[in-house]
């Protein structure tokens, strides 16, 4: 059985090519796509963004 397919955007990126090939290592590494590397990467910045944007308002 199929899962249900997400909602989603295409997006086109230009990268440098370190960057891009440790990208390929590592979702080689890791055995997962590049969609969902980035995906994973991208969340956690702005989760980590948001949450140290959080506490900086507290000090306020």
């Amino acid at each position: 059985m199929a899962r249900a397919k997400k909602e989603n955007v295409p997006i086109s990126v230009r990268m440098e090519k370190s960057i891009y090939d440790k990208l390929t290592r590592f979702c080689e590494d890791a055995g997962q796509s590049k969609t969902v590397a980035v995906e994973r990467a991208v969340e956690m910045y702005v989760d980590d963004y948001y949450e140290k944007m959080s506490i900086i308002g507290e000090g306020k």
